[in-house]
């Protein structure tokens, strides 16, 4: 009985190890960095787009070092996405009072991919909270662009440049 339960526990955890090493292979990230710009004396209170921010994808590339391809992607969603301010140097996010970013496609789609409804105070890095969207359509094309929406808690006296550092996890199954 005793090498019966041992047999079962060691089929058990072989299978848990496989399964766990099955999962990691067919999952990866595709980091993207992208610059935004606000510029000065931008309007108090309202809630504001920006200019969209045109991104090229190189998904394809993406796909094929990590052996598989834009057919056989069966998930892609937003894992991380970090807003640093980058100059000027002195500068932190006491001007923003919240943020959306939403990502949109040629065929018109558009998608909140993350917001922060409340920007902390004294800070130059905030991570937004992902909306968990799924964002096949826009990994898997060649562009995509970034919109973003503000809400402005002060008077901005100087333009400010954002960088924008998104990370995609991808699931997909292999070539």
């Amino acid at each position: 009985m005793k090498k019966m339960l041992l047999a079962a526990f060691v089929l058990l955890t072989i299978i848990a190890t496989s399964c766990d090493k099955v999962d990691d292979l067919l999952t990866f990230y595709i980091n993207q960095e992208e610059t935004i710009k606000i510029e000065s004396n931008f309007p108090i209170g309202a809630v504001t787009p920006l200019s969209p921010v045109p991104v090229k994808t190189n998904s394809s590339e993406t796909f094929k070092n990590n052996k598989t391809r834009a057919e056989l992607v069966k998930d892609v969603s937003l894992n991380k996405l970090t807003l640093t301010i980058v100059d000027p140097a002195d500068e932190n996010f006491d001007f923003l009072r919240s943020i959306e970013i939403y990502l949109s496609n040629d065929q018109g789609a558009e998608t909140k991919i993350a917001y922060l409804d409340e920007v902390p105070k004294g800070v130059k890095t905030i991570e937004l909270k992902s909306t968990n969207a799924k964002l096949d359509e826009y990994i898997k094309g060649e562009t995509y662009t970034i919109r973003t929406r503000v809400a402005v808690a002060k008077l901005i006296t100087r333009d400010i440049t954002i960088k924008s550092a998104m990370r995609f996890k991808v699931t997909a199954d292999p070539i």
